[in-house]
């Protein structure tokens, strides 16, 4: 009898050792298939893309290029858009309220607007217009990781764009891409730049902040020139 019980658990020792060892491997096939159409898509994905939006190959890398290429891509479907609409109403009034300017649609969240905010608590409603209008221009940044998105839109002025470039360089934000629409005296900028590591820049605020004043400062130099 004893040796009979001794025969059945190593029998069982057994069979459950292997059933273990099925599962391991089991486990290892599916997250090596798993690991290799990961990284076939990140391939696919990233030849899609320009070579600026991937500065490195790691998957964080190539997804959050793929958020800014997909941004990007959206910005020229309204400006496209943008531009259809203005040459269809180009026969219409030509007086506009402030709240349909051209490319009114770009701005979602802009940290800067020229345009009234309405509020639906009225609880400090005042404050948060003062805070949000601005007489310069309308400005609204996004960022993902060490990339942001600017949207600008103010008056147009003699060598602003070469201004606005040159400054956002001095800020240690490197432009990647840029597109530049106009309608009559209003300009249109939507920048992709990159967040240099040196940048003193770290929040999508700071960036904002910085470039009002600079469209500030610009404002005033063709003041005095003129």
């Amino acid at each position: 009898m004893p040796a009979t019980r001794v025969k059945r658990r190593r029998s069982r020792s057994k069979k459950n050792k292997e059933e273990i060892e099925n599962q391991r491997m089991t486990h290892i096939a599916v997250e090596r298939n798993r690991r290799k159409q990961m990284n076939e898509y990140l391939s696919v994905l990233r030849a899609l893309m320009p070579e600026s939006y991937v500065h490195r190959g790691d998957q964080a890398s190539i997804i959050g290029g793929a958020i800014n290429f997909v941004k990007e891509l959206e910005q020229k479907m309204q400006v496209l858009g943008a531009c259809k609409k203005m040459k269809e109403n180009s026969d219409g009034d030509s007086q506009q309220h402030v709240s349909s300017l051209p490319f009114s649609e770009f701005f979602t969240f802009p940290q800067y607007s020229t345009s009234p905010v309405h509020f639906e608590n009225s609880v400090g409603k005042n404050e948060k217009l003062l805070k949000t209008q601005s007489t310069i221009a309308d400005i609204e940044v996004t960022m993902v990781e060490s990339h942001a998105s600017l949207k600008i839109r103010s008056k147009r002025l003699p060598k602003q764009l070469l201004k606005v470039v040159s400054g956002l360089h001095s800020m240690r934000l490197t432009v990647l891409h840029l597109n530049v629409t106009t309608a009559d005296q209003i300009v249109l900028y939507c920048l992709s730049v990159k967040v240099e590591d040196d940048c003193k820049l770290t929040s999508v605020d700071d960036i904002a902040t910085a470039v009002y004043q600079m469209l500030g400062r610009i404002q005033e130099d063709c003041v005095l020139s003129c």
